[in-house]
């Protein structure tokens, strides 16, 4: 049994951790080293992981919130320097079943994968899909869409397939993988670092990402990260979500260099302040305006 290193992040992450734990010490997989990032909480979630009574425990402490793509690197490496074969990639946000990790090696193994990603379900919702497939939208400035994302499943995506892209909350990664393809790019803060990595693993074709419907986990989206902020009993995007989003697709378009991707850096620039405009999500201020526009030509300059 081939010794499995999994990767997960804490940042005041204390009210999902109790349920991941749970989740992680009943795997009928037993050889695997959880490398826990804590990325400088404040809360009480180091505490809890300190409460943990397993030696399959390894918890590194950042002095500062170095972002999500850096601390994913510095767990890969730590499972690649203990000799892990597989890395397993997981939001704590996540529940899941005892069989997730030995279904997801099975399931790599049968398809002759590198990378395999479950079907993931919304947690509050859980009859509904956040992730059924994904593949990368030339017309949409590369963005990997989420096959499915709201839909009610009836069993329409419960084939398993070839895909381009699958979110790192769940993915399993052969350790070649990373002697390939390289690690995160560590300049993503958080956003865009999963599909960045994704898009390289794609367009290096040597490894196949692999869709596994029968493989379920449910994910409490939004749960750890402020995407979203309410305002007077309205609802927005956060500052700290229109800038790493804005500057990280700018960048992320910026290195795959093509002739459509520059077309679409400047496409950009005049849809993000058509957004500012028309979406209602999007306050109307001139602070907003500011901060928009900034973080675009701050891609620019990453």
């Amino acid at each position: 049994m081939d010794k499995i290193g999994i990767v997960t992040i804490t940042y005041n992450s204390a009210k999902v951790l109790e349920s991941f734990f749970e989740c992680i010490w009943n795997q009928n997989h037993v050889r695997f080293v959880l490398y826990i990032i804590d990325n400088n909480s404040t809360d009480t979630t180091v505490h809890i992981i300190n409460k943990q009574k397993d030696d399959r425990l390894y918890l590194k402490i950042n002095k500062d919130n170095l972002g999500v793509a850096k601390a994913n690197n510095q767990g890969i490496q730590l499972a690649l320097k203990d000799g892990c074969k597989n890395i397993l990639i997981i939001n704590n946000d996540i529940e899941f079943n005892s069989r997730l990790i030995n279904d997801l090696i099975i399931a790599q193994e049968k398809k002759s994968a590198s990378l395999v990603a479950p079907k993931i379900m919304y947690f509050d919702n859980p009859n509904h899909i956040w992730y059924a497939g994904g593949w990368f939208a030339k017309n949409n400035g590369f963005l990997p869409k989420h096959r499915g994302m709201r839909e009610l499943d009836n069993g329409q995506y419960n084939s398993c397939e070839e895909v381009h892209y699958a979110p790192t909350c769940c993915l399993l990664i052969k350790a070649k993988v990373f002697r390939d393809i390289g690690l995160m790019d560590d300049k993503y803060f958080v956003y865009f670092d999963d599909t960045d990595f994704l898009y390289r693993v794609w367009k290096d074709k040597r490894h196949k990402v692999f869709y596994i419907p029968q493989i379920e986990i449910l994910h409490k989206v939004g749960s750890l990260t402020k995407s979203f902020l309410k305002n007077n009993e309205k609802i927005y995007r956060s500052n700290f979500f229109i800038k790493q989003n804005i500057k990280n697709h700018i960048y992320f378009l910026r290195k795959i260099g093509s002739f459509i991707s520059f077309i679409f850096i400047i496409w950009l620039f005049f849809r993000n302040n058509i957004k500012f405009l028309l979406n209602p999500y999007i306050k109307k201020d001139f602070n907003t305006f500011k901060l928009i526009n900034k973080s675009y030509f701050d891609g620019i300059r990453m």
